[in-house]
Parts: C-alpha cells; structure tokens; sequence
C-alpha cells in the first residue's frame, strides 16, 4: 500500500476554515457554533478528502476527528438525490458514538437539508426501516446492525461514494472484524474509504492495505504541552494493596474534587459493588455496564450529563463511545491490560485546551505494567503517595475557604445582614464568622470521618532480574519451579495469533502475584500454549487470565487436561 504521509509544517500560518475551500452553508453552521479555526487533525484531513482521496488517520479521541470526516462528506454531497439510498455510511463500535457522529452531522448540515439517521442495536428497527424506506442520506450505523439491515434488504449500499471506519481499533477489539469485511463487501468498489483510529497496531494496517486505495496517511499525536506549562493530562497512579483500594478511590476523589469524572473497573460485579461504596462515602455515583438496558444506559448517562450525578463507575466495553462534556478525571480502578487501552480511557479528558486528570490505581503487583505503559506511550506516570487523613483535613479547609470567597466575591449577601447584625450585638463578630464558617465547612465532603484509618502507604519496589532467555523456537529455557510441585495451564492462543512467551510471562506477571521466576517452561502451538506454573499459584494464575487478554483477545484458560505432573 502506497500513501502519502502528511505532517503539520510548524512554519506556515494554520488555515481558517474559510481556507479550506467549504461551502457557505458550511462555514456558517462552523461559525454558529463558535468554530474558530480547525484543529490539526481537521486541517490536514479536509484538504484530500475534498479532493476524494482515500484516508487513513491515526488520531486521539477528542482531537475533532467527528468534524474531519463529516465536514467533507457534507460538503461533496450531491444536491439531487432522487432515490433515496445513502451516498455515505460511517461505522462506530458503539450506539452512543452513533448517537454523538450523528449530532454532529446535524449540526454541521442543517442548512443542507442533509438526511442522517443512526442505527444501532436496543433501538426499535420499525423506527429505523421507516426512516431508511422514506430515504436517508448519511447512515451512522454499528457494523452488526448494518449488517442486519442489509441482510434484511432494507439498507441498500450501490449509491454509497464514502464509507468511513470511525474507531477502527475500537471495533476490531469488540470482534466486529468479519462484520465490517461483509459490509465493505456490499460497498462499491469505486469509493471513498476512510479510516480513523486512536492506535495503529498490525490489524489495523492490514485493514488499510486490503481495502484503501494510495491512502493519504496523517499521523495527529496527542498536543504536547510547551516548555514549562502544565500538561493537559495530569497522570499519575498510586500504589495500594486490593483489601484498601475502595479507600483509597474515595481518598483520592475526595482531595482532587472532580467536575465529573468515570472510574473503570474490570467486571459488571465489581461495578455494582464499588458503585455501592462510592454512594455510601456521598458521591452521586452510577453503575454502567454490558449487563444494563439500554433504556437504563440513556437514564444513567442522562444523569451525568445534567448534573445529577458526578461519578460514572463503568466497564472498558459499557464506555466506549462515550463524550462527556464536563468530564475532568479518569480512574483506572485496575491497571489496563494494554497500553492501548489506558491510551483510550485517558483520551476522555483533557480536550479541546481543557485540562484533565488520569489516575490509577495499581497494586503492588501492576507496578511492572505502568512502565510499559510509559515505555508505550512515551508519557511519565507519577507515582504519588495515598493522601493522608491530616491531607484531606487540608483540602477541606481549601474548599470552604474557596467557597466562602466566591461567595463574597459573587453573591447577593443583603438578606443575610440582618442575622449578623442581630448577633454582633450579643457575640464578637470574629465568634459570628467562625461559628459561620464552622457550619459551611461541616457542608464539604459529607462522607469524611474524622475518626477514618490511614490507609498503609507502599513502597515502590526495585526492578525485577531480566527476563529469562528463550531458545531458537521462542519457547522459554528451563527456570522449572521446585518447590511444592507444578502443573501446566492450558491458554486457548498459539502462534496464529501472534502469541509469544513474552506475552504469557508479562499476562501472568501483570495479572497476578506469580513473579517471572515462579513460570516454568513455556510450550506454544499454533492454536494454544502450555505454561508450567507452581501448583499452589495455579487457580490464581487462571482467574487472571480469564480477567485479561492476552494480544487483545480473550482465550480460555484451565488445567492442562493431558497434564499428568
């Protein structure tokens, strides 16, 4: 596959948007909006998609990517369009990013008359089928109901001109691979495609090579801060043993006080469970999860967009697709797995010049995988220590004193002077303002107690020895453990999914207390692997592989049934 890398030039003045060639109607619903310029990724995407090349764009969430690709389809849109069938379709992984692309090409067309209708799953399809049959222009569609609506004869694709794979990564890791090949297989071969994706691992370039045409390849890293200012992304992780972490997440909100802010958990139960304790420490915190309706997943994230609830407790799957305005904090309950999806959950904060806070919370275990996770992104990860109950005292004191100044500085306080007048006369005004300041001060952090344990701080351990050596067939050399006996695990992923010995040693070592000297030999086939593990550490060993992927896919995980140690 040839491309066209393209780069920003730092030397040039960036381009309004009146530069880039868009109709009136186009530049006016920009300027409503209170567009300004266009963001780098807008910049150099729009230029060769007006122009009808193929596209493949690697791009953070939150970089304006939406507009990128919208602005062009809308503005190539043909004025006669009798028939009625799109002329373009944009895949999502999720139905709230269905909902969110859709938005935006409303926004953007509505002085087009452009017809725009997401499709989704846990919507009613009568609804959708009258929709497609009255003619619509632009579908934004999940790749398995599109592909049910084209089974079904009621999504026709022989007018489509663009097809665009938003969150590519996103939907080949929810396992929509076969869905989108099928699709794009209905799709004239004569056609725009357009590929958008936060990560650009092998998959993804071998999508592009089979289904791109002498692609324009532009690569938008994340906005590095200048020298000497604050990052938009603060991260930062703490280390704490499992038995205190729902403390420790309440210690750390309580002193960083978020706007809004979503904490991903690895399961539905540990969801509802942490969702409980956040409620019982004050926080307005829902539950969101595969296992929800959608009805109950509209309600829920209804209530965090007003303002009704502040802390949204989620799973990776359950978020994905999800844009929330005033979010000012991510919390990684768990380590991500991969650094890919660290790269995603952090991609939620910090946009558009709004800075943004990233924390995680790592066991001592998951120290090793926070600096492949910096190795991978290239970012620092601070470790900072457990906020402390005399620090949470502190920050208390910060927030009703902050709280009293925006009120003197801001509010209306005549009503109240009668109440200060009439006490001055019988106390000292300095008693009135202190007993005053008691009382909004007691209004802060609702769920402190005073009488609350310190947390137990942890040190962060020295690096392990290097990693052992592996023989010409990449499997692992000898290191058998000794002691109270071994068993092998059977991983239900060999070499056809690209599974090396690394990639088990570092699954096991970030997914459990087993350290690299504890794993044994190694064997890998082409469709599964056998690692040798001590007996006692065994079952540990499995329910963390089970709870992980390994290469970005799950894989069944047991006893090895042949094993006769």
């Amino acid at each position: 596959m040839s491309s066209t890398p393209v780069a920003p030039d730092p030397s040039t003045e960036p381009p309004a948007f009146t530069d880039l060639g868009l109709r009136p109607e186009l530049l006016a619903a920009l300027a409503a909006l209170g567009y300004e310029e266009p963001t780098p990724i807008q910049r150099e995407a729009i230029p060769p998609l007006l122009a009808g090349r193929d596209l493949l764009g690697q791009a953070a969430t939150g970089t304006g990517k939406t507009a990128a690709f919208a602005l062009p389809v809308l503005q190539r849109m043909p004025d006669d369009r009798p028939d009625g069938n799109p002329v373009a379709l944009v895949l999502v992984p999720t139905r709230e990013l269905a909902v969110q692309v859709s938005e935006a090409f409303h926004r953007y067309g509505k002085d087009l008359g452009t017809r725009v209708l997401p499709i989704y799953g846990g919507q009613p399809i009568g609804r959708q089928l009258r929709a497609l049959d009255a003619g619509i222009d632009v579908v934004i569609a999940t790749p398995g109901r599109a592909l049910d609506h084209i089974a079904r004869g009621t999504l026709r694709l022989g007018a489509v001109s663009t097809v665009v794979l938003d969150e590519a990564d996103e939907m080949l890791d929810m396992g929509f691979a076969e869905d989108i090949e099928a699709i794009l297989e209905h799709a004239p071969q004569q056609r725009q495609t357009v590929l958008f994706s936060a990560t650009m691992p092998a998959r993804i370039d071998g999508m592009a090579r089979a289904h791109l045409t002498d692609p324009v390849r532009i690569l938008i890293a994340r906005e590095q801060p200048v020298a000497g200012a604050a990052p938009l992304v603060r991260q930062s992780a703490y280390l704490v043993s499992r038995a205190h972490k729902p403390a420790a997440l309440g210690r750390v909100l309580d002193v960083e006080s978020p706007t809004a802010a979503i904490v991903f958990c690895r399961s539905r139960e540990e969801v509802d469970r942490l969702t409980e304790t956040m409620n019982g420490r004050g926080y307005r915190a829902e539950a969101l999860h595969g296992g929800m309706s959608q009805e109950q997943r509209d309600r829920v994230m209804s209530r965090l967009r007003s303002g009704t609830a502040d802390l949204l407790v989620a799973t990776d799957v359950a978020a994905r697709g999800l844009d929330v305005e005033q979010l000012s904090h991510v919390v990684n309950y768990d380590v991500p797995s991969a650094p890919e999806s660290y790269v995603h959950r952090i991609g939620r904060v910090g946009r558009a010049g709004r800075e943004g806070v990233a924390i995680t919370l790592a066991e001592p275990r998951e120290h090793r995988m926070l600096k492949t996770i910096e190795r991978v992104t290239g970012q620092r990860i601070t470790i900072d220590k457990i906020p402390t109950v005399a620090d949470l005292r502190t920050r208390r004191l910060e927030l009703t004193q902050a709280a009293l100044r925006e009120s003197l500085l801001e509010d209306d306080l005549d009503p109240f002077r009668v109440i200060v007048e009439s006490l001055s006369d019988e106390f000292d005004l300095m008693e009135v303002a202190l007993a005053a300041v008691k009382l909004a001060h007691e209004a802060t952090l609702p769920g402190f107690d005073e009488a609350e344990e310190e947390i137990p701080q942890i040190a962060v351990r020295p690096p392990r020895p290097a990693r052992p050596e592996y023989d010409s067939r990449g499997d692992r050399r000898g290191g058998r453990p000794r002691a109270g006996g071994v068993t092998q695990v059977f991983i239900g992923l060999g070499r056809r999914a690209g599974v090396r010995p690394q990639d088990l040693v570092g699954a096991i070592t970030g997914e459990t207390r087993v350290s690299g000297r504890d794993i044994g030999s190694i064997e890998i086939a082409d469709r599964f692997s056998l690692v040798e593990v001590p007996i006692a550490v065994a079952d540990e060993v499995i329910a963390g592989l089970r709870d992980s992927t390994i290469k970005g896919r799950k894989a069944t995980v047991r006893l090895d049934r042949d094993n006769r140690r």
